[in-house]
């Protein structure tokens, strides 16, 4: 049991802030291999449950710790008949599956690297992740084997893809019902390199963030805060987030697995409310995360709970800033708060909120998780007083801070100042410690001199009745430098018309002030987003240059 886990065991619900920041150190082992830790450490018990898979087509699996220890040494072993040598990059092309988690704990048991890739990811964006982290082997399914075998052909070093649910020759059944059972796990440190997590490239081509084992014991904090004091007996997380990315592996399903907590596998090919209300109901999920994009189509729903019967405990949320209406709608219909959190595949989880242990203020990021140093920092890198913007930035050394870009020194040198990992995100800090968003560095818009950040003109759309969604960015002008557009996805039954933009810019306008409303607005049916559900603003300000 580590420091945390068994810190918020004794006293549940009880705890201080500022004593868990207190009393809290890493006490990293010297060596320590994030396979083992998530599967074989609770693998004596035999009937412990570790992921429930609910098919799309009905099925139920239940796996074991015993189950995965199993196939993930005997796939282990096999990865190794394929040439697999430590350090070689295993790519793995799968959905919510136990493939994917077999996949990766046997990788890691191996010392190999993971390349996870998004099971929606197109053909450019696949061979692009492949050629760039020189992957030796794919692990993917037969939804993906024709692009497979055509990337297999083209992509120098790439030399086996493996099915996952395929039965014959070279599948992964086939090769782990004829690998040995017995593996000698390779001797790794929390800093060796364990996997490449690609950004989502909103800016050129994506960078491969390389993160080390110690990426799993890192995120233990930056998970346990946001689902308030998790874990608890009884315990069951689950989201929709896919695998591939940083929040669905390290905010849900790698961390339950260390705690020996089972997390549900259901693939969502589009985010539906209604099944995910009945996932969560089938399954009594008592934990969950969701991104920003997901909680907002979820609150269409109205009482949920008069509907499913929910064990739902606690509800966290990253990836974007979180309007109020929506958090507002989690109180008063799920009865619940929402816990909000920070980070960035370069270094993520470093912000939460807790409702358990901390009063929570609207729109906050968080406090710093105990055991990361945080804070707002100019372009030298010294820190600001509470109430100036500045750039959110996390000190090295961090377990979960990069070891750097892949193959790209000089934008891992330029990621830095100093020994402060700069994020790019600009935000500030008020009195009592707790983080504000104010919008991505290349974002803020400059209008007349003013600095909008888009957050902000957003969470007043949303307020509006009319409103489901919005996104604001900067459009070109000859006269202010730039103007606030703002991209409104409308509720269902509302049409967009010349009268309700001019309501629109009138309602942000009396709210937020004359100098931050959206001087044009245009009604769209959905925005571009990133395989993580991050709206694309680089795409739309795009779109507007291109028309200015």
């Amino acid at each position: 049991m580590d420091f945390w886990e068994s810190l918020a065991a004794r006293t549940p619900r009880k705890l201080d802030y500022e004593i868990l920041r207190e009393r809290f150190s890493w006490g990293l082992p010297r060596f320590y291999n994030m396979g083992v830790d998530a599967c074989d450490r609770h693998a004596w018990d035999r009937g412990r449950l570790a992921i429930v898979y609910d098919r799309e087509d009905g099925r139920v699996e239940k796996w074991t710790y015993r189950d995965l220890k199993g196939a993930s040494d005997r796939f282990a072993n096999a990865l190794s008949g394929l040439g697999v040598r430590r350090g070689d990059r295993v790519a793995v092309l799968l959905s919510q599956t136990p493939a994917l988690a077999v996949a990766h704990i046997a990788a890691y048991k191996i010392g190999a690297v993971v390349v996870p890739l998004f099971a929606l990811f197109g053909e450019d964006a696949l061979r692009f992740r492949l050629a760039d982290s020189e992957a030796k082997v794919l692990v993917t399914d037969a939804e993906h084997r024709e692009v497979a075998g055509t990337l297999a052909g083209e992509i120098e070093g790439l030399e086996h893809v493996v099915l996952a649910d395929g039965s014959g020759t070279g599948s992964m059944e086939a090769l782990i019902r004829g690998a040995s059972p017995n593996l000698r796990p390779a001797e790794t440190r929390p800093e060796d390199p364990a996997i490449i997590i690609y950004t989502s490239g909103t800016t050129g081509d994506p960078k491969g963030a390389l993160h080390g084992h110690g990426i799993l014991l890192g995120h233990l904090p930056g998970v346990s805060l946001p689902h308030d004091l998790a874990p608890r007996a009884g315990d069951l997380f689950w989201t929709p987030a896919d695998w591939a990315w940083i929040g669905g592996l390290f905010d849900v399903l790698f961390p339950a697995l260390h705690w020996g907590l089972p997390v549900v596998a259901h693939r969502m090919t589009r985010f539906d409310p209604e099944r995910a209300f009945a996932v969560m109901e089938r399954w009594g999920v008592s934990c969950a995360f969701f991104p920003p994009t997901a909680l907002r189509v979820m609150r269409t729903i109205r009482n949920p709970r008069e509907r499913w019967d929910l064990e739902l405990e606690a509800l966290a949320c990253g990836g974007e800033p979180l309007d109020e209406e929506t958090t507002g709608w989690a109180e008063e219909s799920l009865g619940i708060r929402i816990n909000e959190f920070y980070g960035q595949t370069e270094c993520n989880l470093v912000l939460s909120n807790c409702g358990a242990i901390m009063p929570q203020k609207p729109g906050s990021m968080g406090r710093p998780v105990p055991g990361h140093r945080v804070a707002i920092v100019d372009g030298e890198g010294n820190e600001l007083p509470a109430g100036e913007v500045g750039e959110v930035a996390v000190r090295r050394p961090d377990p979960v801070m990069m070891l750097g870009y892949w193959k790209a020194d000089e934008a891992t040198e330029g990621k830095f100042v100093g020994d402060w990992l700069m994020t790019g995100d600009l935000a500030s800090v008020d009195e009592d410690g707790y983080f504000f968003f104010v919008g991505r560095d290349d974002d803020v818009i400059s209008s007349s001199g003013y600095r909008i950040g888009p957050a902000e003109v957003e969470g007043a759309l949303v307020k509006h009745e009319a409103v489901l969604m919005a996104a604001v960015v900067g459009k070109p002008d000859e006269t202010r430098g730039e103007i606030v557009k703002a991209f409104v996805i409308l509720r269902e039954g509302r049409e967009g018309s010349e009268d309700l933009a001019r309501e629109l810019q009138q309602f942000v306008k009396t709210r937020l002030g004359a100098h931050e409303y959206p001087r044009e607005v245009e009604f769209v049916p959905e925005f571009p987003m990133t395989p993580s559900g991050k709206v694309r603003r680089n795409v739309l300000r795009e779109h507007e240059s291109g028309k200015a």
